[in-house]
């Protein structure tokens, strides 16, 4: 996840030079801005992702006993 958030900050330092040298109301400037929202959409389905349970985790959360929840450790 280290990963997006360094492109999310270099795409957010690219966004104020375009705008800087652009200015705020061109259109490079709200491309550039798009690219940081896109990131930041993509790092926020990531994280969703990550704290999905499926179906069989959930039904061994509520039945820890289960045979076929049952963990072995060598």
């Amino acid at each position: 996840m280290g990963n997006i958030e360094d492109r999310i900050e270099q795409e957010r330092q690219n966004a104020k030079i375009v705008c800087n040298i652009e200015g705020n109301s061109s259109g490079g400037c709200a491309a550039a801005w798009d690219a940081v929202e896109e990131l930041q959409a993509e790092a926020s389905h990531q994280r969703q992702r990550q704290f999905t349970k499926t179906s069989f985790e959930t039904y061994c959360d509520n039945n820890p006993d289960a045979v076929e929840c049952r963990v072995y450790e060598n």
